[in-house]
């Protein structure tokens, strides 16, 4: 089945260059770009202006290459290949101008395309620009095609125009936002008057390997596959009475989302945690858990179900530790002996947390994803950005989340301060609440969630080419180190002082 094609009108010069800034937005390293139209049709206007963009020079003279056949350019992320392959009369001619070379890692903009034949990437965005003089004579049509992992761009970026116009936000500059390890992304919206909205990318998430029962890791951890439990969670915690960002707007089946623009004030500062603001947001954290809250959730999009952070995710988490910290960042390959008895010290010391009553867990309740916003009042200025992963699970996990920051270093002093103030308002709301069962449910969620973020930033490095988070780690062991001190992880510890013993060992200074 052929690709819908997508056609724009484009009245004037201006409107070319228009488009050629828009679609790249959605072109990186690697991608192709194939520019067809007669001569004069307008396709060097098109790269120029989308070469200018990417490498932020809006005086680049970027002349066609016509003769040079190929020009080559850096944008900060990555190199663009601009060529022209009107002279080349047979595709064994890209080899002597060192065309795969050039084109590997690069964003590669072609005209005249088809005289390559099959050299070029299946996987690729088409443009083609048209004249028509009845309409005027700067008047161009393009017609856009994707293929590939290109087409599922082109809709979203279709989606995502479709909806700002919607809601009143075509007008707005849209501004690149600096992500985390998520698969998500984000735009800053900035209209004319100053007014600022958040657009929020997130397409349906792709199935990843089989990694046990037949199932992905996504499914088995029980994370978000698409922009729905964003939407139920968002709407159900601003119903709590707790500060997420409305939406104003919202694409469900794409996956796109115009939020509120909650700010850029953070909970900790360049000094690290600013412990009146991470106390209030454990204040928040106590005042969720001391409530009956529903597991299914009435949204504007339907019903959706909270899954439970049961004994099957938890497992699949901490196995990222010895499936990815041991061999890359430890140099430990374990047997398959002692990979299950690391699984059944996890089962023994997981039973007790489990057996608690759950609540809504967020998951990733923790600096980046926590705002400060001091027009509000009480428990409302701590902003909550991060939620889609919700489960029904221990409370005790947020809270370590909070406490024990993966990317802030919370001193052990503002740690138990902020341990005994949760503690306090979980009492005076439940009697019954028990502070010595909830720390050991802390030091067992402690250990848990170290473990899990020890691999999952080891595959960060190694995986994903990430290795700015392996800064982190030392911090993450610490807590680690901490947690397996508490006597209802004996065992657990013995694991790691057989198997891990270097956990325990000084930092090198280096």
């Amino acid at each position: 089945m052929s690709e819908p094609v997508w056609r724009v009108d484009l009245p004037d010069e201006a409107a070319t260059r228009a488009l050629a800034v828009e679609l790249a937005g959605m072109v990186g390293a690697g991608d192709l770009v194939t520019l067809s139209g007669d001569l004069g049709s307008g396709k060097t206007t098109f790269a120029r202006a989308m070469i200018r963009r990417l490498t932020g020079d809006p005086d680049l003279e970027a002349p066609s290459p016509t003769f040079t056949l190929m020009q080559v350019y850096d944008s900060e992320a990555f190199p663009i290949v601009h060529a022209d392959l009107y002279r080349v009369k047979d595709p064994s001619e890209l080899a002597e101008l060192g065309w795969d070379e050039a084109a590997e890692g690069a964003l590669v903009l072609v005209e005249w395309a088809e005289r390559a034949g099959s050299a070029l990437s299946a996987d690729r965005l088409d443009i083609a620009l048209f004249a028509d003089s009845r309409r005027g004579p700067d008047f161009r049509r393009a017609e856009i095609v994707g293929h590939g992992a290109a087409a599922r761009r082109l809709i979203r970026l279709r989606g995502a125009q479709a909806l700002l116009e919607r809601c009143g936000w075509d007008e707005a500059e849209r501004i690149h936002m600096q992500g985390d390890a998520s698969t998500r992304a984000y735009e800053l919206l900035v209209k004319p008057d100053g007014d600022k909205a958040v657009l929020m990318i997130a397409p349906p998430r792709p199935d990843g390997p089989p990694v046990r029962g037949g199932k992905p890791y996504s499914a088995l951890a029980h994370l978000a596959e698409n922009i729905r439990p964003f939407v139920a969670m968002d709407e159900a915690l601003i119903a709590q009475g707790f500060s997420a960002p409305r939406i104003f707007a919202a694409d469900l089946e794409v996956g796109l989302a115009v939020l509120e623009y909650l700010g850029g004030e953070g909970v900790a500062g360049s000094a690290g945690p600013i412990p009146e603001r991470y106390a209030e947001a454990a204040l928040l954290l106590a005042q969720l858990h001391a409530r009956d809250l529903p597991r299914d959730i009435i949204y504007s999009g339907g019903t959706y179900r909270i899954p439970p952070y049961d004994l099957e995710a938890l497992l699949i988490e901490v196995e990222l530790l010895v499936e990815w910290y041991g061999p890359h960042v430890a140099g430990l390959q374990l047997a398959s002996g002692a990979r299950a008895q690391y699984e059944n010290a996890w089962r023994s010391v997981l039973a007790r947390p489990l057996a608690e009553p759950a609540t809504w867990t967020l998951r990733d309740y923790h600096s980046p994803n926590l705002l400060w916003l001091p027009g509000r009042q009480g428990v409302q200025r701590v902003g909550v950005i991060d939620f889609q992963d919700c489960v029904l699970g221990p409370p005790a996990y947020d809270v370590v989340s909070l406490l024990q920051d993966a990317r802030v270093t919370v001193s052990d002093e503002l740690e138990l301060k902020l341990l005994g103030g949760y503690a306090l308002a979980r009492k005076k709301a439940q009697p019954e609440f028990d502070m010595a069962s909830f720390a050991a449910a802390y030091a067992i969620m402690g250990a848990q969630r170290a473990s899990k973020i020890l691999g999952i930033f080891a595959r960060l490095d190694k995986r994903d080419g990430k290795p700015a988070y392996l800064a982190h780690i030392p911090r993450v062991k610490s807590y680690l180190k901490k947690n397996l001190g508490h006597p209802a992880l004996a065992d657990l510890k013995a694991w790691f002082d057989q198997y891990l013993p270097q956990l325990f060992a000084p930092e090198d200074p280096a």
